[in-house]
């Protein structure tokens, strides 16, 4: 376990692995959001993106820590702080969880106060590890991956001045204009052993689309354009929203519609190489 803080009840964490081996020429502590595992199948891109960040800065040298939710798994030392928390289905575990959320990120900036990190690079998509941030007295960079949203923006906000913030992409970057200017663009990247090059597709012509079946991420609209363009789709992801999937979703099913499950990566990444086109329909 990294540092002395005393863990809040139903948050002591489990450490997975050993950094003895680990050249140090850099310790690097990453926080995930909490809200699913960082492992696969992975729960949407954040998720995924996570955890090719954490195994690529080990892989180059680095003593990289994950800071993440139980179940998470890496090839760096992973401390699982607490159940995943995005798990809420009314108002009252929504309460619930936000405080056990709230907890866990103050477990988690505790440790890094105390655990002589070089670097921290927040994944994290909540306020409390921004506002704590001067305590841990080392260099935080903060990776942004959505619009604005409250209460990560008051986050934000306190720290637009005394930190480093990157965004995943240029309209983005725009979107967080008012509240942070010259923000730094860097794109997620993309693994090329685990997503390999397929030149030619495969099969019949068809469409893929994935994600996180979620109002946000238009699963329908993707469904709707490939049907319109005469293209049979098929995607996959976790039905992470019962209500869509059965208001949305299951009536635009059909012959030309295909649901494929939530796939392994290796699965994922070949069903990807076999389509003629990929859709991405985040809203």
């Amino acid at each position: 376990m990294l540092g002395r803080a005393a863990a809040p009840p139903a948050l002591a964490p489990a450490v997975q692995g050993s950094p003895a081996h680990v050249a140090r020429l850099v310790k690097i502590a990453i926080v995930a959001h909490l809200k699913y595992p960082i492992a696969q199948p992975f729960s949407g891109g954040l998720e995924m993106h996570t955890h090719f960040l954490a195994s690529a800065l080990q892989s180059r040298g680095h003593a990289v820590t994950l800071f993440a939710s139980k179940g998470s798994s890496a090839t760096c030392e992973v401390v699982e702080v607490c159940p995943p928390t995005g798990t809420a289905v009314d108002e009252a575990s929504e309460v619930r969880i936000d405080r056990a959320e709230h907890a866990a990120y103050g477990w988690i900036m505790d440790a890094l106060a105390a655990g002589g990190f070089d670097l921290v690079h927040n994944n994290s998509l909540h306020p409390l590890p921004l506002l704590r941030a001067p305590a841990i007295a080392v260099p935080m960079l903060t990776a942004l991956h959505t619009p604005p949203f409250e209460p990560f923006v008051d986050g934000v906000r306190a720290r637009a001045c005394d930190m480093t913030f990157t965004a995943v992409s240029k309209s983005l970057a725009a979107e967080w204009t008012n509240i942070l200017e010259g923000l730094r663009i860097v794109g997620n990247g993309i693994d090329l052993d685990a997503f390999p090059y397929v030149s030619k597709p495969s099969g019949a012509p068809h469409a893929i689309w994935t994600g996180r079946l979620v109002p946000e991420k238009g699963t329908h609209l993707a469904i709707d354009a490939a049907r319109a363009a005469g293209l049979p789709l098929r995607f996959a992801g976790p039905r992470s929203d019962t209500a869509y999937w059965t208001a949305e979703i299951a009536p635009r099913l059909g012959p030309d519609v295909t649901y494929l499950g939530h796939l392994s990566h290796a699965e994922l990444a070949r069903r990807v190489g076999e389509a003629c086109v990929a859709l991405c329909t985040p809203r």
